[in-house]
């Protein structure tokens, strides 16, 4: 597997963050700018990357395309088929966004998420997208999220199956299906089950860690990794029996600081796979 964090750090040209990049022990890194930058400024960070050894592990689209408002819907897809255009520019391992939400924030819990409307709404944005780019060098992929489409790996090799397109593949963040007591206490028995249903159409994963609160009712927490109780040994064997080179992506933390004391933590912990 290769170890990397989900923010790009402050530096101060694309050059420097190569080689901060490499400094701190990053291997795989998420590209830092959109498709709406100069093209001069795309070249220099995959040069960058390329010349640093970097795996561009995830270009991002973070927006809704099947929002109730036609306007945001538009943007989102018009956002997304920008992103994959330069994740297959750029040969990035995928594109990544989630299916999204049928209510007014974009990755919010709603009951009409798991719809039949919503399913059929999730699957034709996401066959627009492939086929408005045809990627031949990246995918796009969808990461699970606790209350929207795929809500399990049985759902994922479902919407699979329905989109039905070679450049459509899986992004991994098993801490977003830590649904139930049952995940949460036996997540090494989840973990498996994820990775041997889903393992091979599996390009990137994001790496955290899941909480159990104190109080009623059942309440979990996303916490940097250690901070939980999730099996972070078992979840990086199944990504490197996968792929030696899987990209594991550590997320959502606040600042240099944080992001630095995690990587450190991480790659101490997880050094067998590394």
């Amino acid at each position: 597997m290769r170890l990397g964090i989900a923010s790009s750090l402050k530096h101060e040209s694309p050059e420097d963050w190569g080689k901060k990049m490499v400094a701190i022990g990053v291997k795989a890194v998420v590209f830092p700018v959109d498709f709406r930058a100069e093209n001069e400024t795309i070249t220099r960070y995959e040069k960058a990357a390329y010349n640093n050894d970097l795996l561009i592990a995830e270009v991002g689209v973070w927006r809704n395309p099947i929002a109730p408002d036609k306007k945001i819907r538009e943007d989102a897809l018009e956002y997304a088929i920008g992103q994959l255009k330069l994740a297959d520019k750029i040969g990035a391992r995928c594109c990544v966004n989630i299916t999204g939400s049928m209510g007014e924030r974009w990755d919010g819990a709603y009951k009409e998420n798991f719809s039949s409307a919503a399913f059929k709404a999730s699957v034709e944005s996401i066959q627009t997208i492939i086929d408005a780019v045809k990627p031949t060098k990246t995918f796009y992929s969808i990461e699970p999220m606790p209350w929207m489409i795929p809500s399990d790996p049985d759902e994922y090799l479902k919407l699979l199956a329905t989109v039905d397109r070679a450049g459509f593949a899986v992004h991994m963040d098993i801490c977003n299906w830590i649904t139930s007591p049952n995940k949460y206490f036996f997540s090494a028995h989840f973990i498996k089950e994820a990775f041997t249903k889903l393992g091979k159409y599996i390009r990137s994963c994001h790496l955290k860690d899941v909480s159990l609160g104190e109080e009623f009712t059942f309440r979990l927490n996303e916490t940097r990794c250690g901070g939980g109780s999730i099996d972070l040994e078992a979840y990086a064997e199944e990504a490197n029996r996968i792929d030696s080179d899987m990209p594991m992506l550590i997320e959502h933390l606040h600042g240099d600081d944080e992001y630095l004391t995690s990587l450190e933590y991480t790659a101490k912990r997880l050094n067998n796979w590394l």
